[in-house]
């Protein structure tokens, strides 16, 4: 059966889709990305992402091109609180800043000056961290002398030093301690350009000057703190050989044996004998034996480290690791050694103990194993007969002397000290030696030494002259007294 056309026409009508219809074309997963395209929101966001991130890349870009660039202009050098150059380096920038500071104040005016140079004095750099560091030294008489000093602060200092500048930061680490002396771990780091590097040279150089200028003609005291040694109180002034007034040829015979020891480092190693050196000096208390040691190290240009033996704390393994990290120059002291050991107890593991340190610990110490070298000991007592021959041994300690009582020589030579610029002729002198003769406290001319219980020392003697320092008839009249000394 055949279909009409207007039936095809109808068919075809109604198999198309009705007015107002929308038909797609795309595919399910483009109108999911079309949709969040669409997103305002969405698209700002990516937006911003894209911004951070090229942000970020500058800025890491930015970081690493000033990292190349500080590396390629820039020179730092550090300092540890440990190395001798940092104190060097703190007493050198306040010294130069006080330069810098009288040197725009005291400036000329007629002074003709360079462009660079007047802007240079017309911005002095200036410290604005500061800290105080306080000594404090005990004088002979019991009074404790306190001085304070300003020195750099922790913090960032400009300095300008032979007209280049150098960014000083001090860094103090309050979290990390010293296991030897508990202070604070500390650094400096000195900055500045690359082609200017060659003034770090010059810098440490007249800084180390400088530090050693501080000490000329003085002597430093160490004395130990935990595990290391600390100066005690500020540097002595050097006490010379001719203050000492010893019995004739006694010091003259202990200086040429120093110094031949000094001079003979090659000759010990060369036999294979420890390069060090034992002293003991005894005697009657005011014979000069500490007084002696001091003008030594000055004569020698030494240091001294006083050692108490009876210090609560001292250990064996203390004493012994103090003895081998000495500062260099410097001898070893261990005054009245006797009474160290006075009241010593038998211990079975340590032999015989004292306060702290045990007997044997300081025979160790002094010529054991892990004893140091290159080292010089002196040992005073008042009473060597109450040392143990062990101690006084040969290899532990070399030579001995004895600082008596005051002979007639030395009783001259402390006239002659007090009174050579008044008694010209010396008869008042003469007169004082008959009086010491009289009462038997010096032998006479040519003679041996009086066996009496009426000598003295010449501590004795100096106070005597000290109280009658501008009278010699008071001196004269009192020879009497010193048969109480």
């Amino acid at each position: 059966m055949s279909a009409s056309p207007s039936d095809i026409q109808h068919v075809i009508q109604s198999s198309s889709p009705e007015k107002g219809a929308t038909v797609s074309t795309s595919s399910a997963p483009d109108g999911f990305f079309a949709q969040f395209a669409g997103n305002p929101f969405f698209t700002g966001g990516l937006g911003l992402a894209g911004f951070a991130a090229i942000l970020a890349g500058a800025q890491k870009g930015l970081r690493q091109g000033a990292s190349l660039l500080k590396r390629r202009l820039l020179v730092d050098v550090d300092i540890n609180v440990k190395d001798d150059t940092y104190q060097w380096f703190l007493y050198w920038m306040t010294i130069h800043h006080r330069r810098q500071f009288s040197t725009a104040v005291q400036s000329n005016p007629s002074e003709k000056l360079g462009i660079i140079e007047s802007l240079l004095r017309r911005f002095p750099t200036r410290m604005h961290h500061l800290s105080i560091a306080t000594s404090k030294t005990q004088l002979p008489n019991g009074a404790v002398q306190t001085q304070f000093a300003l020195i750099p602060g922790p913090g960032r200092h400009i300095l300008r030093y032979k007209n280049a500048f150098i960014l000083a930061n001090r860094v103090r680490e309050t979290k990390s301690m010293g296991l030897n002396n508990g202070n604070p771990w500390e650094t400096i780091t000195l900055t500045t350009l690359y082609s200017q590097r060659h003034i770090f040279e010059a810098l440490f150089l007249e800084a180390h000057e400088l530090a050693q200028k501080s000490v000329e003609g003085k002597t430093i005291v160490f004395t130990p703190r935990t595990a290391s040694w600390e100066k005690f109180g500020e540097p002595r002034r050097k006490r010379t050989l001719e203050s000492v007034i010893l019995d004739e040829g006694v010091k003259e015979h202990i200086v040429a044996d120093v110094k031949d020891f000094l001079r003979s480092e090659q000759w010990y190693y060369d036999r294979c004998i420890p390069y060090r050196r034992g002293y003991l000096l005894h005697g009657v208390p005011g014979s000069g034996k500490s007084s002696f040691i001091q003008a030594l190290a000055g004569h020698l240009d030494y240091n001294i480290a006083m050692v108490n033996l009876s210090e609560r704390g001292l250990t064996d393994d203390r004493l012994n690791y103090l003895i081998t990290i000495l500062p260099k120059r410097t001898f070893v002291v261990l005054e009245d050694v006797d009474a160290a050991f006075s009241g010593r107890t038998m211990s079975d593991e340590s032999g015989y103990r004292g306060a702290n340190v045990t007997f044997a610990g300081l025979l160790n110490a002094i010529d054991g194993i892990t004893s140091g070298e290159e080292r010089i000991l002196f040992l005073t007592t008042n009473h060597v007969a109450r040392l143990d021959a062990a101690l006084v041994r040969p290899g532990r300690v070399d030579m001995t002397i004895r600082l008596g009582e005051a002979t007639r020589y030395q009783a001259a030579q402390l006239w002659k000290r007090f009174y050579g610029d008044i008694d010209e002729d010396g008869v008042n002198q003469t007169r004082f030696l008959q009086a010491l003769e009289e009462l038997g406290i010096v032998q006479a001319e040519g003679q041996e030494p009086p066996e009496s219980v009426n000598m003295t020392s010449t501590a004795a003697l100096q106070g005597l002259f000290l109280k009658n320092k501008h009278s010699m008839e008071g001196a004269i009249a009192g020879a009497s007294e010193l048969r109480r000394s």
